[in-house]
């Protein structure tokens, strides 16, 4: 078990590479090893498919909450190839964590993410 409890965890601490990753190229780079080659991602705000609409996503969530970082809430849980953990976005100033969800994410075979189901638990009002 704890071989495939680390195959989880790979991929959620990809993941989060890809969404803390501020710079374009650390961004594109971080969702390449992330994701796999068409894979996709969906929540209440966005449903996308392929590594540039997946960085266009992220890049837009930064521009939203600019000073602010994903983070792991919990653990993360998983059997097959389908994981699920929960998170929260983070401002670096003080602590707050106004944004906060869980995801479900299916593996490809390379343990890269295939698609991600997104729901957003706390979001404030105007975001």
């Amino acid at each position: 078990m704890p071989a495939n409890t680390d195959r989880y965890e790979n991929a959620v601490s990809r993941y989060f590479e890809a969404w803390n990753a501020r710079e374009p190229k650390a961004r594109t780079k971080a969702v390449a090893a992330a994701w796999a080659v068409g894979g996709g991602y969906t929540d209440p705000l966005a449903d996308v498919v392929g590594h540039e609409q997946i960085a266009g996503v992220i890049a837009a969530a930064h521009e939203q909450f600019p000073g602010f970082a994903f983070r792991l809430t919990g653990t993360v849980e998983g059997h097959h190839d389908t994981a699920r953990f929960s998170w929260e976005l983070v401002s670096e100033a003080d602590g707050s964590a106004p944004v906060a969800g869980s995801d479900v994410i299916t593996l490809a075979g390379d343990g890269r993410i295939r698609t991600v189901l997104g729901f957003l638990d706390r979001v404030p009002d105007g975001a």
